[in-house]
């Protein structure tokens, strides 16, 4: 069995190491082709182009690489239909995703599964009448989403999130990660702002600036900031001017599995969290760490969304639990002094969000089956594949 899978920025990628993996225990003579990242190179992949070159966001953000973008799409619609292969797996980045699914359709009969459903409950509710035009299945990460593909009439399938089936950090390994990084019994803020280099130059200030609250509060705080491997030495810059001497975390020079262990051992550690607005939110739920969400974004992007947005929150916690319970700071609000008030009061009444997270993480398939063996398995069903003897019943 050939598959062609792309996924275009980190979120994704994480999406489609996990599907991957459920493809090779169900189906052992996978073939894999496409663009990915780290997470779906550990699979087997060997991407055709770096996955980075796809990571961005925003209307005004992608008008300076649209041509650039556009030989992307051509030369990657025209590999899949050269290459013929049993399916096509688009994992988000609906503007690049898309629009090669597209031309894959028009061109020839290669069956076409998008993994996220388009957000359709948020904003621009046409999109999935016209993303029925070119995809055959849909692979949703969450439960409320299937109803709203059907109308259309795409077959659509609730598969969960695979931060459910993640490792956690035990409070054993966030003891450690405390002792090692000197950090010892004092508060802890984490501070997560972004794996794109537009979103760390944007936020990178706006967070450090947000930290002087709860300095005031706890003099004795630390910092920590996770950094992504591609925007690492830019993080380090950006926050080297922050009080308090933040520690960074560098994945680069470590394994993949060391980096993910480090990572969640300071989600697990730390009292509260400072994120950018993303699927984040999903990951400090699963470590049940409180949080705040913020996010600037360039003007004109801003404008254009809250024009067409149909809900009032975007943070996944607040949307999941049916909740409102985690802040969020978005474009105009993204500034240093709510933000800051907003970290004090999440410190000083840590359990507000508890049961927010709890709900969220059951609803998402919590303690059920891996999510990327459930979206293996919804891919091959839906295709009539038969499984090899012994995984059928898997």
């Amino acid at each position: 069995m050939r598959i062609f899978i792309i996924a275009g920025e980190p979120s994704g990628d994480k999406l489609g190491g996990a599907l991957m993996a459920g493809l090779k225990a169900l189906r052992p003579d996978v073939q894999f082709d496409g663009i990915g990242g780290a997470d779906m190179q550990a699979q087997g992949l060997v991407s055709r182009f770096p996955m980075e070159e796809l990571s961005v966001m925003g209307i005004a953000e992608i008008l300076p690489k649209y041509r650039a973008l556009m030989a992307r799409i051509n030369e990657t619609a025209a590999a899949v239909m050269e290459t013929a292969p049993d399916v096509l797996i688009t994992i988000d980045s609906p503007d690049f995703s898309l629009r090669v699914a597209r031309r894959v359709k028009a061109a020839s009969t290669v069956r076409t599964v998008h993994y996220v459903a388009p957000t359709v409950w948020a904003w621009r509710a046409g999109r999935a009448q016209k993303m029925a035009q070119c995809i055959d299945h849909v692979l949703a990460l969450f439960p409320f989403e299937p109803p709203l593909m059907s109308v259309d009439g795409m077959v659509c399938d609730f598969v969960g999130h695979p931060v459910v089936a993640e490792p956690q950090a035990t409070s054993e390994d966030a003891q450690a990660f405390r002792t090692d990084q000197r950090v010892g019994d004092a508060p802890l803020l984490l501070v997560l702002p972004g794996s794109r280099r537009g979103e760390v130059s944007r936020l990178a200030s706006v967070f450090g600036q947000s930290i002087a609250p709860l300095r005031a509060r706890h003099p004795d705080l630390k910092v920590v900031v996770p950094a992504a491997a591609p925007v690492a030495d830019l993080v380090r810059e950006e926050v080297a001017d922050w009080p308090g001497a933040p520690i960074v975390l560098d994945p680069r020079g470590m394994s993949l599995e060391a980096a993910g262990a480090l990572k969640r051992a300071a989600f697990r550690a730390a009292d509260v969290a400072l994120a950018a607005s993303g699927t984040v939110s999903l990951e400090l739920a699963a470590a049940r760490t409180p949080m705040v969400i913020a996010y600037k974004m360039n003007w004109l992007t801003f404008r254009m969304i809250r024009a067409m947005a149909l809900i009032d929150t975007v943070t996944l916690v607040n949307l999941v639990s049916d909740t409102r319970v985690v802040p969020e700071y978005l474009g105009p609000a993204c500034q240093p002094e709510a933000i800051g008030a907003a970290l004090v009061q999440q410190m000083d009444d840590p359990a507000a969000q508890q049961a927010a997270m709890e709900v969220t993480m059951q609803r998402l398939g919590e303690g059920g089956e891996d999510p990327g063996l459930r979206a293996a398995r919804a891919v091959l069903a839906r295709m009539g594949a038969v499984l090899p003897k012994g995984q059928a019943d898997a």
